[in-house]
């Protein structure tokens, strides 16, 4: 049997009927007598944990332990800001009579995920920088809709009766550029969807359009953010009161306060236990607060150095890969400071060049 789990203020965030508790992180010098708290590189080693859950093409969920919540919510911070992408910039328009106009079938492309590898690619430090064959990929779209002939009378199926009367992102065709077919010959740039619909035509309609694609981050656009979503949420707990357990009639309603397969039923002696590899599915809806016959048997709480993540990647990026991503930019804005923080010592030699270096 594990040993039973107790609620500690240090470790845990106190969940209660109308309020949260010990939100606060308590593990720093100072705040606990005669305790030394002060950061070790050892102790802060063992106690790091990353764990991967589940892994798909496009979706990724691992834990994070042993870090505090300013670190987890930084790292969530760079995978939605920070981590560069290749997306679609400038649109030059030649011919566009599609019922969707210039400006919104420019932002509809932009939108389009592409399959590029950021490190390939130099990042424009200004919108007015010259175009390259380092800092951009061009592309074309050029799509007429034909009445399909010998199509059948009686029927009103457009994919029967037109021949493109969808405008996909396969459309896009990629169009090298000085050094690029060699640079890029092993995964020539291409959407990462190929079906998504950027406009529907009719015989007669077209569009033409050359778009130039750049190195950019989330926090200047959204359509450079590399993923879907990136969340956490602390590892939920739910903890029994052994000296107040929970009435045998009322095992099974008890049950049902939680999500599916945290709380276990004996069904011989309607024991009730908590199945710690599905704890971390407790939506934490607070349900049994509710029921005053249920008072004093359970205390809900978080871990606060327990982070689950939830990832799903859009674009180039396994989702693996992610998480390696926010770090090396983090490990880069540390660097920074660093620098700086030396310069200062220095009384200030250089520290313009530092500031202007990353500007």
């Amino acid at each position: 049997m594990p040993p039973a789990i107790t609620y500690d203020p240090r470790k845990h965030v106190g969940v209660h009927p109308e309020r949260v508790s010990h939100v606060s992180s308590t593990n720093f010098p100072g705040h606990h007598p005669d305790e030394d708290h002060s950061w070790d590189l050892e102790r802060f080693k063992k106690g790091l944990t990353v764990k991967i859950e589940r892994l798909s093409n496009r979706s990724i969920e691992f834990d994070l332990v042993g870090v505090d919540a300013s670190i987890a919510n930084a790292y969530r911070r760079i995978l939605i800001a920070e981590v560069p992408t290749i997306c679609v910039e400038r649109v030059y328009v030649w011919d566009n009579t599609s019922v969707v106009v210039d400006e919104v079938f420019a932002q509809r492309i932009g939108l389009v995920p592409l399959n590029v590898d950021p490190a390939l690619m130099d990042m424009k430090q200004s919108q007015n920088d010259q175009a390259t064959d380092r800092n951009t990929l061009v592309f074309r779209l050029q799509v007429s809709c034909e009445r399909r002939k010998n199509a059948p009378k009686d029927t009103t199926d457009p994919n029967k009766l037109y021949i493109n009367h969808e405008v996909l992102s396969s459309h896009l065709k990629w169009v090298p550029q000085g050094e690029q077919e060699i640079v890029l010959a092993d995964n020539p740039p291409a959407p990462t969807n190929l079906n998504i619909v950027l406009t529907k035509l009719r015989p007669g309609q077209e569009v033409d359009m050359e778009l130039h694609a750049v190195k950019g981050v989330g926090k200047d656009h959204a359509k450079f953010c590399p993923v879907a979503t990136a969340s956490y949420r602390l590892l939920p707990l739910v903890i029994l009161n052994p000296e107040k357990p929970v009435p045998r009639e009322l095992a099974e309603k008890f049950q049902k306060c939680f999500s599916s397969g945290v709380i276990r039923v004996d069904p011989r002696t309607k024991a009730v236990s908590v199945d710690s590899k599905k704890m971390r599915n407790e939506t934490m809806s607070r349900e049994v607060y509710r029921h005053p016959e249920f008072e004093g048997c359970v205390q809900l709480a978080r871990v606060r150095d327990h982070f689950l993540f939830n990832i799903e990647s859009e674009g180039f990026y396994p989702p693996q890969r992610l998480l390696p991503e926010a770090i090396a930019v983090m490990r880069a804005k540390i660097a920074t400071v660093k620098r700086a923080a030396e310069m200062l010592l220095n009384n200030g030699d250089d520290l313009g060049d530092v500031a202007m270096a990353n500007a």
